[in-house]
C-alpha cells in the first residue's frame, strides 16, 4: 500500500451521496471533489482488483450502478467502503483518494481505454468468481 506522503491533504469532510453515487471529499483548502462510486470501485486498491503484480489486474465491469453501503475509517490514514456488490477489501489511503479525486478525467479515460482494448462492455456483468484463481483474500 502506498505510504502517506506528508504533502497529502487529509479530507476535513467526507460525504456519501447515495442518490448521485458520488463520494464528496472536502479539504481545508476549500477544495471539494466528488468522486463517482464507480471510479472508486474499478480502481479499488484491493488484491482482488489489483492482482499481485503488474499485468495481474482484474478489469472491473458492470459497476456503473454500484453504491457504497457503509464507510469505515481505518486508523487515521484511510477509508474502507463496503460496496453494494459485496466488495469491501479495498483500503483507500488519503493519498489514493486525493489521487483519484484530482485525476478523475485521466483515470476515466484509462479505464475506458482498457475496456476497449479488452473488447469488454463497461456494463458487462463480472464473472461470478472474485479473482481469476477463484480464491478470496
Amino acid at each position: 500500500m502506498p505510504g502517506l506522503t506528508p504533502a497529502t491533504p487529509v479530507p476535513t469532510g467526507v460525504v456519501v451521496h447515495a442518490l448521485s453515487r458520488v463520494l464528496e471529499l472536502q479539504y481545508a483548502s476549500g477544495e471539494t471533489y466528488r468522486v463517482p462510486f464507480e471510479l472508486l470501485r474499478v480502481y479499488s486498491p484491493s488484491a482482488e482488483v489489483r492482482g499481485h503484480g503488474p499485468g495481474q489486474e482484474t478489469l472491473q465491469t458492470g459497476k456503473r450502478d454500484v453504491s457504497i453501503v457503509s464507510l469505515e475509517g481505518v486508523g487515521n490514514y484511510a477509508l474502507q467502503p463496503t460496496f453494494s456488490d459485496g466488495h469491501s477489501t479495498g483500503i483507500y489511503s488519503w493519498d489514493l483518494l486525493y489521487d483519484l479525486a484530482t485525476r478523475q478525467d485521466e483515470l476515466w479515460r484509462e479505464y475506458l481505454d482498457k475496456l476497449e482494448a479488452a473488447g469488454v462492455d463497461r456494463d458487462a456483468p463480472m464473472a461470478a468468481s472474485d479473482s481469476p484463481h477463484g480464491h478470496r483474500h
